[in-house]
């Protein structure tokens, strides 16, 4: 039985993650920011890089914690909050695993956002980060993890793709769309779309926690992107919607400002490492990782 600390258990992902490590028999201890209500909670305070319960007796820490992406119009301020939010949570956990005698794992979140718009190109844990807002952001975070990295602890940045859930995320507002019958492609409908399913990703998630010597950037999105217009075609077919009518991408921007053009990057990332290291997805295609959302 493994002990993992989880922050930003009450997201979409962490929830998930949370169930799955309890229901396998691990104990989870979940980071909060208010008092701690049992043993199986500790009290944080991220925004004041404040952490006095520590981390004794905990395996492996799992930092999920940071302001929503796409969940609210882009200004200066919501901007702000996406990095400094991502950045203090991590430095906060650093700065426990560093004040810890134990061998501390980190599995850090951060995102697919770090290769940028990248048209064509295959993308690997290799290819060499991408520009844009989200790519400096995802630099920041990982980048805060920097003194356990240079200590020679094990850190993991799990670069997790668009994850396809009907309860949240990128998915949300396509289904809500597509069953309207506005469901279809996205701009050209050509860019790639790093998609990978909600319980892939949390076995992804599971698959760092249980091997700890994969370390560094780890691509968390399924076998093969499709295209975004692939998509909305397989969800259009699933709900029994028509999905032939495009969204430009002014009027996206005018929807949704500035976050537009991340809907509308091309990514064509590979789970190179989390192949090579012996995962196995249970969604594979297209149409097995919408299913698996529509029916979740």
């Amino acid at each position: 039985m493994l002990t993992v600390g989880i922050s930003g258990a009450s997201g979409l992902i962490g929830t998930a993650l949370t169930q799955a490590l309890r229901d396998r028999g691990d104990r989870v201890i979940v980071l909060v920011r208010r008092p701690a209500a049992g043993p199986d909670e500790r009290s944080w305070d991220p925004a004041k890089e404040i952490f006095d319960a520590g981390l004794a007796g905990v395996h492996t820490v799992v930092n999920l914690a940071g302001a929503g992406v796409g969940d609210t119009r882009w200004n200066t301020e919501h901007r702000a909050a996406i990095l400094t939010s991502r950045v203090r949570a991590t430095r906060t956990i650093v700065a426990a695993i560093e004040a810890s005698d134990e061998p501390i794992a980190l599995v850090n979140g951060s995102a697919v956002g770090a290769y940028g718009d990248r048209g064509e190109e295959v993308l690997t844990e290799g290819s060499p980060r991408g520009v844009g807002f989200l790519a400096e952001v995802v630099r920041a975070w990982e980048d805060a993890a920097a003194p356990l990295v240079e200590a020679g602890r094990p850190v993991s940045f799990a670069r997790t793709g668009l994850v396809m859930t009907q309860r949240g995320g990128a998915l949300a507002p396509l289904l809500r769309a597509t069953r309207l019958g506005a469901g279809g492609p996205l701009g050209s409908g050509k860019q790639y779309w790093p998609i990978i399913s909600l319980r892939d990703e949390v076995a992804a998630l599971m698959h760092l926690i249980d091997h700890p010597e994969i370390t560094g950037p780890v691509n968390l999105v399924g076998v093969e992107p499709p295209r975004q217009r692939e998509v909305a075609a397989e969800l259009g077919r699933l709900v029994h919607r028509p999905s032939v009518l495009p969204a430009p991408g002014f009027a996206l921007r005018l929807v949704v400002g500035e976050f537009a053009g991340e809907i509308l990057a091309s990514q064509r990332v590979l789970p190179e490492r989390l192949l090579a290291t012996g995962f196995e997805h249970r969604d594979a295609s297209v149409d097995e990782v919408l299913a698996a959302a529509l029916a979740g």
